[in-house]
């Protein structure tokens, strides 16, 4: 009598790393935009403004769906720093970071009048079955705003969406994301300068 069967093992196996590896696949790309809300400066409120940013934060990695069953892979906070920096600087004459939005001293010494800590969530998609590059993007953040001392003034939010079809990427396979942070750069700013908390 043999005790020597075909066993399914092996092919489950085989199929729990292949799952594992093609989980782990995702395509880089970048949401840095090369456009900034205009800034006029005679229009400029004369204030400096920090923004905290951490290091940690920056080292961030996000990853959500693309097209084709594939993912997508990208670091908000370092992406979206520069957009959170440029519509800062479509309000306010000054703008610096700071690490850490609670050091009052810190604060008092670089003298800054506001904090902003923003707090940022992104999501994609993508309506193609055959191209992996998200066509759908969100990117929001949301700041609380304290003063020097540390005490909350005011929070605001803004959200943009960005879309792009197969036809328009050229290589460019983060043009989704980086309209939908050109949309949330230019709210940001907006929503700052309607703030009457905020001048």
């Amino acid at each position: 009598m043999s005790f020597l069967t075909s066993s399914p093992m092996p092919r489950l196996v085989a199929a729990l790393a292949t799952a594992v590896l093609l989980a782990g696949c995702s395509h880089p790309i970048t949401m840095i935009t090369e456009t900034a809300p205009p800034r006029s400066t005679a229009h400029l409120i004369p204030k400096k403004v920090a923004y905290v940013m951490t290091d940690a934060q920056r080292d961030l990695q996000v990853i959500t769906a693309g097209g084709s069953g594939d993912r997508v892979s990208y670091y908000p906070y370092r992406d979206l720093e520069k957009s959170i920096r440029d519509a800062l600087r479509g309000v306010y004459r000054n703008v610096v970071v700071l690490r850490t939005a609670g050091d009052a001293k810190a604060n008092e010494a670089a003298g800054v009048s506001l904090v902003f800590t923003p707090q940022i969530k992104t999501d994609s998609s993508s309506s193609s079955w055959i191209t992996w590059p998200p066509t759908a993007f969100t990117a929001e953040v949301a700041c609380v705003v304290t003063d020097t001392a540390g005490a909350e003034v005011t929070r605001v939010r803004a959200v943009g969406n960005g879309t792009a079809e197969f036809g328009e990427f050229n290589g460019d396979y983060g043009l989704a994301a980086r309209r939908a942070a050109t949309r949330m750069t230019a709210q940001l700013s907006s929503e700052i300068r309607r703030n009457e908390k905020l001048r």
